[in-house]
């Protein structure tokens, strides 16, 4: 059997990651995490907090997050027979099309994850209080297409009734505080529908994005609706075999402007997070260039590719052998990303989505 290249090989993006460095809950302040900064230039590493930021980044460059919002999208209720049911809706709200439904009401095929005791199985179905679902088919790995009844706005049952679904390394129930850490200052209400938050815009405070400002560094949005194959493991040892899950995502008309006047000024962006990263790369590859974007995304992004539009990345620390750590080694270098998480791990840095941060630069 013909070796897999090492920078091919799934075992080459693996690190140990005690799990008592993996975050729990948020820090005590909304931007007081600690700040990896590595410079690809010469591969150095400095130990920083996320509160200085502003003076870590080029002046004028031109920062692009994530502006969506985590809906709370995991409801529990029951089966008719009583047994106690789960789901997790997948969709994007903005991409759900209601129909009238035969007893007035608004009715919508969707997809989601079902947990139940025996089943659920096709034909069956679910209350919870106030929406019923009607499990249609079972797809893989708990995915189902579902058809949802309501009446009202849809929104508004997962608001009221809904838990906000913490990643499964988080290994304990949703709390009240996490509504508000387990999203962005410059989340939108319009933006509603994913189900993972962009980690690395959890940092942000209104005092760090006016110290931004100040130093004229400039904010463009896009919409990446963060889907729960975000933790998705990749199962092939040769990831040149992994089948990326798709995302919808969304670059306006202001942001592509404002990023190709970036470029003809010279001026670097960056990217907030690889869900920013993957829509903008996304955008360049689609459309050969830089312009408004809207559709489907599964783009891979692994050694050999090149990017086109990001310069800078801020993100969290990522799980090993995941397709997010494959992502920040194309852009940094392999060996280098290995390092810098070795480093971090021996200097007590926080891990994944509640996590510290890091800037490559």
């Amino acid at each position: 059997m013909t070796p897999i290249p090492e920078e091919f090989n799934l075992q080459s993006y693996d690190f140990d990651l005690p799990e008592s460095q993996i975050a729990q809950d948020p820090a005590e302040r909304r931007g007081a995490s600690r700040l990896l900064v590595l410079d690809r230039a010469g591969g150095g590493l400095r130990d920083c907090m996320f509160a200085d930021i502003a003076e870590l980044l080029p002046r004028d460059a031109l920062m692009v997050v994530n502006n969506t919002k985590v809906l709370p999208a995991r409801l529990i209720g029951r089966k008719e027979s009583g047994g106690r049911a789960e789901f997790l809706l997948l969709t994007p709200l903005s991409l759900i099309e209601p129909q009238t439904g035969p007893d007035g009401g608004s009715t919508a095929e969707v997809e989601g994850l079902l947990k139940a005791s025996k089943g659920p199985r096709p034909g069956e179905r679910l209350h919870f209080d106030g929406l019923e679902l009607l499990v249609l088919e079972k797809g893989e790995f708990g995915r189902s297409r579902v058809r949802l009844n309501w009446r009202g706005e849809l929104a508004d049952h997962f608001l009221k009734l809904g838990h906000i679904p913490l990643p499964p390394y988080i290994r304990r129930e949703d709390k009240g505080e996490d509504r508000d850490r387990y999203q962005t200052v410059y989340s939108r209400d319009d933006k509603l529908g994913s189900v993972a938050a962009p980690t690395a815009g959890l940092h942000f405070t209104p005092e760090i994005m006016a110290a931004l400002e100040a130093r004229g560094i400039r904010t463009a949005e896009v919409t990446l609706y963060v889907g729960y194959g975000t933790f998705s493991p990749v199962r092939c040892d040769d990831i040149r075999e992994h089948v990326m899950h798709a995302e919808y995502a969304e670059v306006p008309e202001e942001t592509a402007e404002a990023i190709a006047r970036a470029r003809a000024e010279g001026r670097p962006v960056v990217a907030v997070g690889t869900t920013t990263t993957r829509t903008l790369e996304s955008m360049a590859t689609h459309l050969g260039g830089i312009g408004p974007f809207r559709g489907w995304t599964d783009i891979f992004i692994r050694p050999g590719y090149s990017f086109k539009v990001v310069d800078q990345l801020i993100t969290n620390f990522h799980l090993p052998r995941s397709s997010l750590i494959i992502m920040v080694s194309t852009l940094a270098g392999r060996r280098r990303i290995i390092d810098a998480y070795t480093h971090a791990v021996r200097h007590g840095f926080r891990f994944f989505s509640y996590g510290d941060a890091m800037l490559i630069r």
